[in-house]
């Protein structure tokens, strides 16, 4: 490996990791982390969550313009009923930092809010997730392909494209695309970067529905049941 592309890994692989402690009792309910003074990340604890027990973790990211409420709003529906951890940043500019470039600021502020919810609630180290949609997909792809033994899975709802990261890991993927996207069209876009992650031999599941740059309810409950982390 070269040193840009070594480097490259180094500025997008995160340090954070699950930790166990059996004391831990978690607040219930939507809270900010009060890390940043703006743009703050938000974690939500199932209310039936028990203390100590571990939990399933999936960090969801927002679109281009968005911030973290966009972010969380993507799995909301089935944090309770599934007894899921989220977890929700917002990009320091208008997108995410390796979706227009190098990997940096944003980078940092995950990696201090992933260390500072495994410090809150007691997360599953073999149940722990990233996803997003549009650039926030783009992103999870390559959180979640940097950091193959951190996440062992990614949710790419409308993806444009894999930003280039070395490899860590063979996560499993769930990759979703309009075939009316205008935003993102699917022909230069999933229909591209999907068979490519085929080829690379990662566990790959693909829909493609009938519609626009969105996520309908149906592809969303199918990804959540894709994790098979029930309670």
């Amino acid at each position: 490996m070269d040193r840009p592309q070594q480097a490259s890994l180094d500025f997008a692989s995160l340090k954070a990791r699950p930790s166990v402690n059996p004391d831990r009792i978690p607040v219930p309910g939507q809270q900010s982390l009060a890390l940043e003074a703006v743009r703050d990340t938000l974690l939500y604890v199932p209310h039936s969550l028990q203390p100590g027990r571990q939990a399933p973790l999936v960090l969801l990211l927002h679109g281009a313009g968005g911030e973290a409420g966009g972010g969380l709003a993507l799995l909301s529906g089935f944090a309770e009923s599934h007894k899921l951890i989220l977890a929700a940043p917002s990009s320091r500019g208008s997108t995410w930092d390796g979706v227009r470039g190098a990997f940096g600021p944003d980078i940092r502020m995950i990696n201090k809010s992933l260390e500072r919810i495994f410090q809150l609630v007691s997360v599953d180290p073999d149940r722990t997730a990233v996803g997003g949609f549009s650039d926030g997909a783009s992103y999870a792809l390559a959180l979640g392909l940097a950091n193959g033994d951190l996440f062992s899975k990614i949710i790419a709802f409308s993806p444009g494209f894999v930003p280039p990261v070395p490899r860590q890991g063979k996560p499993r993927l769930f990759v979703s695309h309009g075939d009316s996207d205008g935003v993102l069209p699917i022909d230069r876009t999933s229909r591209r970067l999907v068979p490519a992650l085929q080829s690379e031999g990662y566990d790959l599941t693909y829909r493609e529905f009938q519609g626009a740059h969105t996520v309908p309810a149906g592809i969303v409950l199918e990804a959540v049941d894709w994790l098979g982390w029930q309670a």
